[in-house]
């Protein structure tokens, strides 16, 4: 039988989460899209911790505190999400490319 899930578990899955999206992050330097899916997955696995921590946070604490700071990251990562992709679809549209390698190039 299993026993309860505790902070410590959060805690690792939010870890394994992290380092996977940084891995992805420094793995794989051609793609644009995947770059951006490690880092709202970055964003997911800090999520997760600010949710974990309220979850277990005393009771005389304010335990919204981590709901609230997930909100806000959540706003910030759409917004993210909406900005790179309209980046994504100019760069496609001007270079017929999304490899990160010929990016690198800036014009006025």
């Amino acid at each position: 039988m299993l026993g309860p899930v505790s902070l410590g578990h959060y805690l690792s899955l939010g870890a394994v989460l992290f380092a996977l999206s940084v891995i992805g992050i420094f793995l794989n330097r051609r793609n644009l899209i995947v770059l951006l899916m490690a880092i709202e997955l970055m964003l997911l696995a800090v999520n997760l911790n600010f949710v974990a921590f309220s979850h277990y946070l005393p009771a005389v604490a304010d335990r919204m505190a981590g709901q609230v700071f997930v909100f806000f990251i959540l706003t910030v990562a759409a917004a993210e999400s909406a900005i790179g992709l309209a980046i994504l679809v100019v760069l496609f549209r001007n270079r017929a490319s999304i490899n990160v390698d010929e990016l690198d190039t800036l014009k006025g």
